[in-house]
């Protein structure tokens, strides 16, 4: 038998996770530099004990940072995630019961986006010396059920120490998963709480550097010769671009393809910024929340490229984006779910990049047709003239959000990243945000989670730090998403992290609010205001005496209040600008007309409207979703 190391399961797990390291070609960096925790009895005296240990032995090993809620750990860890396209994550440790379950919805965050981290919730005692213990949730039906149990369907990866013995497998099992970029997303291991503590003899070789290199396959040859083939013989082809040209870090190879070939790009919520806004092939946002440029084209094209997307149904406008009767899909995935999703005709499982660069080769001399690349000029030219306008301040005393946008877009760097997850801002930016970095532009659009917003700022700021960037990130939030989670504002303050959060205060849900009234139901529930009790309703014009501004100031962030009037435009331009000079967080509050829309991407939605109703509202729209659904198709080709 080789050295061994005398330690307990978390000592042991700590330290495996500091010396694992993420390689894609020439870059090598560590997988997971960093873990949060939130501790209880679960943990504290496991991980907890661990991370003391560590932080007093060897204070680089396994960095700790705080969180002030479990939930916002991991949005943290996906945001880093991002920013390092793929290549490292955070842990997130927590407690048993309350303290895990807060980290589901995070889980399943990071699980629909496609995007790494590691949580390490604790469970219940092994042994059930202690049963049951203080936040057990017990089943009589199946007593070996815990709260944890409630991560399998969340993640990639799933499983539970249940023995000291089982760390090693079970820890290089679930590296295996965080690092492979068609499988990866929330890896869960459970840990109960007695195990953690518990001692065993670590063979040494499992606590030394140890290497994932990054999948990157190229395209078999028999169908990348279909789908080329595909593709030179189309008139009007289009690309659909997602995540996975990002985290492939294949702008350079998307680029050269478009120059060469001139075929137009349309992009997913997650693709923005794999080429600049004003890149002759780009079109924006494609879909449901997509320019009038892109969905126009997406329309006719006969040959759709999608590359390194998932198609959801907002990329697809719920099936309804591609409407020429013989359209085929070449559709180039490194996960074989997603290439071969929608029946999709070419699948191509390859990493975007190597696909990318054979295609390039593949399409020497192929062209689009002169006649194809005037429209592409035209449509572009009409959709870049009508952000123009939407950017343009109306004098109301409450801005629309699209001046909103045009504001901080005009104050801010090239570099500088957006972050968005909910509302109606997400809509509003993928049609009007004008990306100039591959990393500018992140909107969690897959789980669209209300509340990601500031954690996962936070998280991309801490993963353009670890690289020495200091760029500026800016949140945006209205003020539905920013009431559910707000509270990793303590922890920037805390650790002296810079962001700009711009706070666009409605006085309810703007989206769903429009939704609701194109669905019949006339905004219900979708305004803040007090409670009449005669109605039964939250509908009077009451505004509640919430002070947004007042709860960001008590924070200890700097704030600055945009007062309603003609000048609100000019004066968040200032904002952003005094906010970009200063070294700490700013927080800026500016109040907007929920009811100024951004201009009409012609995209759809499938939100399915009462068959059946006794109100006039819901009987109308009822006539206008049957003529919308008339075009939807079973498949997208």
């Amino acid at each position: 038998m080789g050295e061994t190391k005398r330690m307990t399961v978390s000592q042991a797990l700590v330290e495996f996770l500091a010396h694992q390291w993420t390689v894609d070609g020439d870059i090598r960096e560590r997988t997971v530099p960093g873990m949060f925790g939130i501790f209880g009895h679960g943990n504290v005296a496991g991980i907890g004990q661990a991370l003391k240990q560590f932080n007093v032995e060897q204070p680089d090993l396994m960095p700790y940072y705080q969180a002030r809620n479990e939930q916002a750990m991991v949005h943290q860890a996906v945001g880093y995630a991002r920013m390092h396209r793929r290549r490292g994550t955070y842990a997130s440790a927590a407690s048993v019961g309350p303290g895990a379950a807060n980290m589901l919805t995070a889980a399943a965050l990071a699980t629909t986006n496609r995007l790494p981290a590691l949580l390490l919730p604790s469970d219940t005692f092994a042994t059930r010396v202690a049963d049951p213990v203080l936040q057990q949730l017990e089943q009589p039906w199946d007593i070996g059920l815990t709260v944890n149990d409630a991560f399998r369907p969340l993640s990639k990866f799933f499983d539970r120490v249940q023995r000291p013995e089982q760390l090693y497998s079970i820890a290089l099992a679930a590296m295996r998963v965080l690092t492979d970029p068609a499988e990866t997303g929330a890896v869960t291991i459970a840990l109960p709480e007695d195990v953690q503590a518990e001692a065993l003899d670590v063979p040494v070789e499992f606590l030394q550097d140890r290497e994932w290199h990054i999948r990157r396959p190229v395209p078999e040859r028999g169908p990348l010769a279909r789908a080329v083939a595909a593709i030179r013989g189309a008139k009007n082809p289009f690309i659909v671009a997602g995540g996975g040209v990002i985290y492939s870090a294949a702008e350079d190879q998307l680029r050269a393809l478009v120059d060469a070939t001139g075929i137009p790009v349309g992009t997913s919520q997650a693709g923005g910024g794999v080429l600049n806004w004003d890149h002759p092939q780009n079109l924006g946002g494609v879909g449901a929340t997509g320019t009038l440029a892109a969905n126009r084209l997406a329309a006719e094209a006969d040959v759709i490229i999608g590359i390194g997307t998932r198609y959801s149904d907002f990329t697809t406008a719920s099936r309804t984006a591609f409407q020429n009767p013989d359209v085929v899909f070449v559709n180039v995935n490194i996960a074989s779910f997603d290439a071969y999703k929608h029946g999709s005709q070419l699948p191509l499982v390859a990493d975007a990049r190597e696909a990318l660069s054979e295609l390039a080769i593949e399409l020497e001399g192929f062209e689009i047709s002169r006649e194809y690349t005037e429209r592409i000029a035209r449509e572009k030219a009409g959709w870049d003239a009508a952000v123009d306008a939407a950017f343009e301040a109306s004098g109301r005393a409450l801005p629309g959000q699209p001046e909103i946008i045009g504001a901080v877009q005009s104050k801010s760097a090239p570099q500088d990243v957006v972050v968005q997850a909910a509302g109606s801002l997400p809509g509003d930016l993928h049609k009007l945000w004008r990306v100039r970095d591959p990393l500018g532009y992140h909107v969690e659009y897959a789980f669209s989670c209300m509340g990601y917003e500031i954690a996962g700022g936070l998280g991309a700021k801490r993963g353009l730090l670890a690289d020495g960037d200091d760029r500026d990130v800016i949140v945006m939030v209205g003020d539905g998403s920013y009431l559910m989670l707000n509270t990793e504002l303590v922890t920037a303050v805390a650790e002296g992290i810079k962001l700009i959060v711009v706070l666009i205060q409605n006085h309810g849900y703007a989206s769903i609010g429009h939704l609701s009234e194109t669905v019949g139901s006339e905004r219900f529930g979708t305004w803040y205001r007090e409670y009449d009790g005669e109605a039964r309703n939250f509908q009077g014009e009451k505004i509640l005496p919430v002070d947004l501004a007042m709860n960001a100031r008590s924070y200890g962030l700097d704030v600055i209040e945009i007062e309603p009037g003609a000048s609100a435009i000019d004066d968040l331009k200032s904002a952003v600008a005094q906010a970009k000079a200063s070294n700490k967080s700013t927080f800026i509050h500016i109040n907007s007309d929920p009811l100024v829309y951004a201009p009409d991407g012609a995209g759809w939605w499938d939100v399915p409207v009462p068959a059946v109703s006794t109100l006039e509202s819901t009987h109308r729209a009822r006539e206008v979703y049957l003529t919308q659904q008339a075009s939807q198709k079973p498949l997208v080709g």
